[in-house]
């Protein structure tokens, strides 16, 4: 019920948005950006975002310390707003589900950290045109997170304990985020990095951070 009520609200809020459609993906149809002066100060498109993650934990803590990538998934929409009518800068944010956590093999058996985020992106994306059609889009800034699910498996001893609890992880995770899209007409796709800057550990002495490269396809309306 909880999780309807959220996306009821989060659908509220994409359609509040001022969404000027018949400008187009790169700021208006005439690929310009001074040319609609105000109006396409406000101009914001919307994307759907399906990809792959490969996540690392790096911690201070050996048992903790999960320095092999594991796999994961990537899915959530974005909204991004022209910043101002003359350059193509947007705000990127959005909602996002996410994989991350790591693995590693320890005296003989194997570990698996599985930590999964509902995730917020805060970016700034530069849309540097190639063609009529084509665009590459640079981007640098952060993201917030806070953990919804996540088990610690023990392969050898067959054991699993929840990864957020008053023994583990903490929830809240926050960090930089960077790479770099390719936008061609409605389609989309990216490669990027978040660099975990919040203490995720439970632990008093030691941190732990997480460390995640992503690849996305998706769709932009």
């Amino acid at each position: 019920m909880k999780m309807k009520s959220f996306a009821i609200v989060a659908l509220a809020i994409m359609m509040a948005l001022p969404a000027q459609a018949q400008y187009g993906r790169y700021g208006n149809p005439r690929g310009g950006y001074g040319r609609t002066h105000a109006r396409s100060a406000l101009y914001t498109y919307y994307g759907f975002r399906l990809g792959l993650n490969g996540g690392t934990v790096n911690s201070d803590n050996a048992f903790y310390d999960a320095g092999s990538l594991k796999s994961g998934l990537n899915v959530g929409f974005n909204a991004d707003i022209l910043l101002t009518p003359t350059t193509p800068l947007f705000f990127e944010t959005g909602l996002l589900y996410t994989e991350k956590g790591g693995k590693k093999s320890s005296g003989g058996s194997k570990m698996t950290y599985s930590l999964n985020y509902l995730e917020v992106p805060l970016v700034l994306k530069y849309q540097l045109k190639l063609d009529n059609n084509i665009a590459a889009t640079p981007f640098l800034g952060g993201y917030l997170a806070c953990g919804v699910s996540g088990k610690i498996k023990n392969q050898e001893l067959r054991t699993a304990e929840n990864s957020f609890s008053s023994d583990n992880f903490r929830r809240f995770d926050g960090g930089v985020r960077l790479g770099c899209g390719l936008m061609l007409d409605l389609f989309y796709v990216e490669v990027g990095y978040d660099a975990g800057l919040a203490n995720i550990s439970q632990d008093s002495f030691d941190a732990a951070h997480t460390g995640t490269v992503f690849a996305n396809l998706g769709i932009n309306f």
